[in-house]
């Protein structure tokens, strides 16, 4: 038996954390489906199991679901899915659309209860609510069988995302029911189970379209081989995701770490498909106000969504230049003032908002305006 294990396409997902890129996460996670599809193909797998999730929720616009039955119904070989706890089998559901009614190759799995595959038995675990206690796979009987046994189960397994589990599913559920693989979803990154004897017997691929910051291992799908009953599963990751998502974090210590930063960001490979938060941290040479303004401009013009964060980057309390630049005067007294509440160790008075972060900002613009009008 040779299949293919994906979960959490979350086709439809708005994005709004990403503003105007949001259409562009939209657009790529149906063309990653696409690369999933084809890929079923180019490794010659006997079928295509979807853990759950196939859309962000059941209100996704018809025409998007019209696509995706297109597209699974014209795979070119079986595809048996569930639904997750973002698309559950609720009244009026997607599952209701008439568009699945043609792809004769895709199989809605609604009830529990075994269904023949290629080469063995799929016990599903459909999932009926947005909210749940209980255990999903806790129907299916802990029994022999001359086939090979495979699960199909979306919910949050022991010891993945805290204490308080959406539908529970035990770490050793696999075992408990003798199957020989536990096809996962829920979880959104790359994750395996070992059981007593350390073999991999159930894992979340992760969603294959990296959905948020943070995500730890995500962008895949995996390729699951199983020879006989019993036999240990040969699980293969591989790359299917198109966007970047990163957060990266850069610490100013010394002249010329700024320029080295930039050098970094302007060499970045494909930043017209990366998602960038960029923190840098540190102390900031009045000499290098330039180069920030610099940085800022490359990220703006080159990638697809970026947040350069400098809250945490102060004017070097060492670099007088911040002062004596500036024309004496009020100028001067003023930027001394903003320069104290910048120091994070200041005992005195301070005007309400003017936090350290804040006010080493307005001391740097300060500079930088003044900068400007005497050029």
């Amino acid at each position: 038996m040779k299949f293919l294990h994906t979960a959490d396409w979350q086709l439809g997902m708005k994005a709004v954390q990403v503003g105007g890129a949001g259409e562009r996460v939209r657009t790529e996670r149906l063309k990653t489906a696409s690369r999933i599809v084809e890929l079923a193909r180019e490794q010659a797998v006997d079928f295509i199991l979807l853990a759950g999730d196939t859309f962000e929720d059941n209100a996704v616009e018809r025409v998007l679901i019209q696509q995706s039955a297109d597209l699974l119904g014209g795979a070119g070989l079986p595809v048996y899915l569930i639904p997750g706890n973002h698309d559950p089998l609720v009244p009026g559901s997607v599952w209701e659309h008439p568009s699945w009614v043609s792809g004769t190759n895709v199989q809605i799995l609604s009830e529990e209860k075994p269904v023949p595959v290629p080469g063995g038995l799929l016990y599903p675990c459909p999932v009926r609510e947005k909210f749940s206690r209980k255990d999903p796979t806790a129907w299916i009987p802990a029994e022999s069988a001359a086939a090979i046994r495979i699960g199909l189960a979306h919910g949050s397994c022991e010891g993945v995302g805290g204490d308080d589990l959406e539908m529970p599913i035990p770490r050793d559920a696999a075992s408990r029911a003798g199957l020989d693989y536990l096809a996962l979803g829920h979880w959104h990154s790359l994750a395996f189970f070992p059981d007593g004897s350390g073999v991999n017997r159930a894992a979340y691929p992760g969603t294959p379209e990296p959905s948020r910051f943070g995500e730890r291992e995500s962008g895949k799908v995996l390729i699951v081989e199983i020879e006989a009953p019993k036999s240990p599963p040969r699980i293969t990751p591989l790359h299917v995701g198109g966007l970047i998502w990163e957060v990266q974090e850069a610490e100013i210590r010394k002249p010329g770490d700024l320029a080295g930063l930039r050098a970094t960001i302007e060499t970045r490979p494909r930043p017209e498909d990366t998602l960038l938060i960029l923190r840098v941290t540190g102390f900031l040479e009045a000499g290098e106000q330039q180069e920030l303004v610099r940085l800022k401009e490359i990220i703006d013009a080159r990638f697809l969504y970026r947040d350069l964060d400098l809250s945490r980057l102060h004017p070097s309390p060492e670099d007088e230049t911040w002062i004596s630049a500036l024309p004496p005067g009020v100028l001067q007294e003023t930027a001394a003032r903003v320069r104290q509440l910048a120091d994070p160790g200041f005992g005195g008075t301070r005007p309400e908002g003017a936090t350290p972060e804040i006010a080493a900002q307005a001391l740097m613009e300060l500079y930088l305006l003044s900068r400007e009008v005497s050029a």
